[in-house]
């Protein structure tokens, strides 16, 4: 289940809040005594978080459980979710013990669709939640994360500034959970604009960055499907991530622009096209019909599929 976009209702007692964390979104399936968890996109990340893997496995002791909740790496300084700790992880399939122990991550457990085989999925969102708090998901990788139905949403969204995290997510406390759907039922307000783009090329650097990329080209695809630019990225890496990328866009070159309108001449002129397979996480500014003003990369995203990236709202 997704959330939409959009200001938080001024309706405490008719509506939960909770806070956004800076993750990746992760369904959790325990079962038989093993634990997996699975992204947005359907893929099994469980090889990459081995120590959530074990600590599942331990807190819930062989119940059946589908859950959902979101994956973190904590900053160390401030504790708040850090997505730029998080890429050291989420693109490392086997992590050795230097890896886990240099970036922890964290299962935050928000939602709960099946209890011991039972579905609760039609449950109203209180009811879940109260089943969540029955699991006892609380360890050093693992917790339930509050949520407050007496707050208003302006004194969560200070709180969450506050503690530099991304925002709220406001719930209709009479809510079903509706998997694959985007629903009103679900407001997400973020305190920074971020979106999804997809990696269309890369336009050619100068001075020290002359031996890799200047800048990222940037699409996503409009109402009616069509992949189109949405401009282009060229901050955000140190220049080791810069050799890195590269030589995966080098892996992608093809010799036709990917887009299904052409994008301006200044770019088209000199870029690099790439197959449209890298779905980067972008900050920006503000968006307008020519695009995104003042993005900066933020990371390739595992949980995400170029079909997903729709224009930026």
């Amino acid at each position: 289940m997704l959330a939409t976009a959009g200001r938080p209702p001024d309706d405490p007692g008719r509506w939960a809040i909770e806070l956004k964390w800076d993750g990746i979104r992760a369904i959790v399936r325990s079962a038989g005594g093993e634990c997996r968890f699975f992204s947005r996109n359907g893929r099994d990340i469980s090889g990459s978080f081995p120590e959530l893997v074990a600590a599942l496995g331990s807190v819930l002791d062989g119940r059946d459980v589908l859950a959902d909740g979101e994956i973190v790496a904590p900053d160390r300084a401030t504790g708040a979710p850090s997505f730029a700790r998080l890429q050291r992880r989420m693109h490392v399939a086997d992590p050795k013990p230097d890896l886990l122990r240099e970036f922890p991550v964290e299962y935050l457990a928000f939602d709960v669709l099946e209890v011991d085989g039972d579905p609760v999925m039609g449950s109203p969102y209180l009811a879940r939640r109260e089943h969540l708090d029955t699991l006892g998901l609380s360890g050093p990788r693992v917790r339930t994360p509050p949520f407050w139905s007496d707050i208003d949403a302006a004194t969560m969204l200070t709180t969450a500034s506050e503690h530099g995290l991304e925002g709220i997510v406001s719930k209709l406390v009479t809510s079903a959970y509706r998997p694959g759907t985007r629903s009103p039922a679900w407001i997400k307000t973020a305190l920074r604009r971020t979106t999804e783009a997809i990696v269309a090329g890369w336009l050619p650097g100068a001075g020290r960055f002359s031996t890799t990329f200047g800048s990222v080209v940037l699409g996503a695809h409009d109402d009616a499907g069509r992949l189109v630019h949405i401009g282009n990225v060229g901050t955000g890496w140190t220049m080791s991530d810069r050799r890195t990328l590269q030589a995966r866009l080098d892996r992608l070159a093809r010799s036709d622009s990917p887009f299904d309108i052409d994008p301006p001449k200044p770019v088209a002129r000199v870029a690099h096209w790439v197959t449209p397979s890298i779905v980067a996480d972008i900050e920006y500014r503000e968006a307008s019909r020519d695009g995104l003003r003042h993005p900066s990369w933020r990371g390739i995203r595992i949980d995400k599929t170029p079909d997903d990236v729709k224009w930026p709202v």
